[in-house]
């Protein structure tokens, strides 16, 4: 099985909420999912996280701490299953910067339907299963905590 390295962005405004993009994927049910996506051939978690920041939002900043590391199998988009190894970097949204969808890829054009700003008690009103991974809320909730 193939293996493939993925940066994803836990993205947090200054009202606490996270940025959420909703995937429309053959694989499975429509779901929310964070920013991010495959490393490049030579490219670094770090460089990627940067580069799918900018391409994704149009934002260009550092990021920060790698929050969480993901090991899985699964299938995106149009792919077959391979295992995924990610790393769940946070970023500081600034305040009055707003999403960009300009550089976005054609397969991104076709799978993300929507984004949105979620709220902490937003999201532990719907059902995990809504969230890839369904552990999204809780790393939301720690990043919130250790910012109070």
């Amino acid at each position: 099985m193939e293996t493939r390295k993925s940066s994803r962005l836990i993205i947090v405004d200054e009202s606490g909420r996270l940025l959420l993009f909703f995937y429309n994927d053959e694989h499975q049910p429509p779901f929310w999912a964070t920013v991010g996506g495959e490393l490049k051939p030579g490219e670094g978690y770090v460089d990627a996280a940067k580069r799918e920041l900018y391409e994704e939002t149009g934002l260009i900043q550092e990021v920060g701490e790698v929050l969480r590391d993901r090991d899985e199998v699964y299938a995106v988009a149009r792919s077959v299953p391979a295992r995924w190894l990610e790393k769940y970097f946070l970023v500081k949204w600034p305040s009055g910067a707003e999403v960009s969808p300009a550089k976005w890829t054609d397969e991104e054009k076709c799978t993300i339907q929507e984004w949105r700003w979620w709220s902490l008690a937003e999201m532990r009103e719907e059902k995990a299963s809504q969230f890839k991974p369904d552990w999204i809320p809780d790393l939301l909730h720690s990043v919130l905590c250790e910012s109070d």
